[in-house]
């Protein structure tokens, strides 16, 4: 199958990316994250979640982050809503799209959201109703893909069955998250394969995490499956607070760079800074969040300019400075 001329990239960091974060945030600096992450141009930015901060501290104050930040013409600023408490919540906030999330581990989604697999799903059927009501687009995630920190190995078959559930139930497009980061490409053309035969290549999104440096390799072996969406963190920011041992999410700047070699249009401009001018030096978005060290950047350049790429000179940096 050849490439794909065009791919949209689902910017997870504002969420995905800060809910393992261990200082506190606060909403001021998520709402610059965000912002920035506008003016480099992102078209999706997964904003915040509403859940419980008891579960999550870093996701309190979602509502006043949608509140403040500078929305942009054509740009879908999303939430994730993991019940009809979150959903309600996300709607008063003005919320126009919202994620949910299942896994494909029984062990996970039972340390996870305390339910199984089968009562998640059940328990979506409410908010999937209100949201078309309310004309709110809702995508779909699945976790654990490639592996699950509890129970190793998952079938692909399994997944499969989820994604088509989440399909079915209205969710316009399923995301398959390798949650600790253990696919390989091999196994993740196995995976899309399998689980295209339930729902449409073009409803199928990439999240892959980088633990074993996969993420890349496995986002260009999704490519060859005929998948063109792909979530991403800016500066390599996520891990998940109930997978132990996971690191961030694929860097977005890396992602980019891979991108643009391949000739693959993702609408996005790496040199083009809509914010200052290039001489000014300033923090790039994620790293006001970054008091631990990130691993090593693919980008060494010193032309790297808007907030994605000064992210990635951020990210190399603090990692030097860490391993001295």
């Amino acid at each position: 199958m050849s490439l794909p001329k065009q791919v949209r990239l689902v910017e997870v960091g504002p969420r995905d990316g800060l809910q393992n974060e261990q200082q506190p945030i606060s909403v001021a600096d998520k709402v610059r994250l965000v912002d920035d992450l506008s003016a480099a141009g992102l078209s999706y930015i997964e904003v915040g979640s509403f859940v419980s901060p008891k579960w999550v501290p870093q996701m309190a104050g979602s509502a006043e982050v949608f509140a403040q930040i500078q929305r942009k013409a054509g740009v879908t600023y999303a939430a994730l809503t993991p019940n009809m408490k979150g959903l309600e919540a996300a709607i008063e906030a003005g919320v126009k799209e919202v994620a949910v999330f299942g896994a494909a581990s029984e062990a996970f989604s039972q340390k996870n959201i305390n339910c199984s697999i089968a009562e998640s799903l059940a328990r979506f059927a409410p908010l999937m109703e209100a949201a078309r009501e309310q004309d709110i687009r809702v995508r779909g995630y699945v976790s654990c893909v490639l592996g699950c920190p509890y129970e190793g190995e998952v079938a692909p078959a399994k997944v499969a069955e989820v994604a088509r559930e989440l399909y079915a139930m209205g969710c316009y497009e399923v995301s398959l998250g390798d949650t600790i980061g253990t696919g390989t490409p091999g196994k993740t053309r196995t995976l899309f394969d399998m689980v295209a035969r339930e729902v449409p290549r073009e409803r199928l999104a990439g999240h892959f995490h980088d633990t074993y440096g996969q993420a890349l390799a496995n986002i260009y072996a999704s490519l060859l499956e005929g998948i063109a969406v792909f979530d991403s963190s800016v500066a390599g920011l996520g891990g998940c607070p109930y997978a132990k041992g996971a690191s961030g999410n694929v860097a977005s700047e890396d992602v980019l760079y891979m991108f643009n070699g391949l000739d693959i249009a993702t609408g996005i401009d790496l040199d083009n800074d809509r914010r200052r001018p290039a001489h000014q030096p300033a923090a790039g978005a994620g790293q006001r969040f970054a008091g631990r060290p990130r691993q090593a950047g693919r980008l060494a350049a010193p032309i790297l300019l808007n907030p994605i790429r000064r992210a990635a000179i951020y990210r190399t940096t603090r990692h030097r400075q860490n391993n001295k």
